[in-house]
């Protein structure tokens, strides 16, 4: 069974769309990636080709139809008064 869509959360992506997850979001990123017939992927950062090491890439831009750059809130500490 394959899915229409996949969307993907990445922190770094180049111009033709291989993609570096942080932390915990290389634990499914990637096979969902490949599980999708079309694969969109929203990122923080979207750099120059030949920026990223080809060490590093965890998803290549094979299975990446689309890319969306948007910024994400960092919901990390949360303001208490008294």
């Amino acid at each position: 069974m394959v899915a229409d869509f996949a969307l993907i959360r990445a922190a770094k992506a180049d111009k033709l769309g291989n993609l570096i997850y942080n932390k915990t979001a290389q634990n499914f990123n990637p096979m969902m990636a490949a599980a999708g017939r079309v694969t969109i992927a929203e990122v923080e950062e979207i750099v120059e080709t030949g920026q990223l090491s080809p060490a590093t890439i965890h998803t290549p831009s094979i299975y990446v139809q689309g890319l969306l750059q948007a910024d994400q809130e960092k919901r990390i500490e949360r303001l208490t008064t008294r």
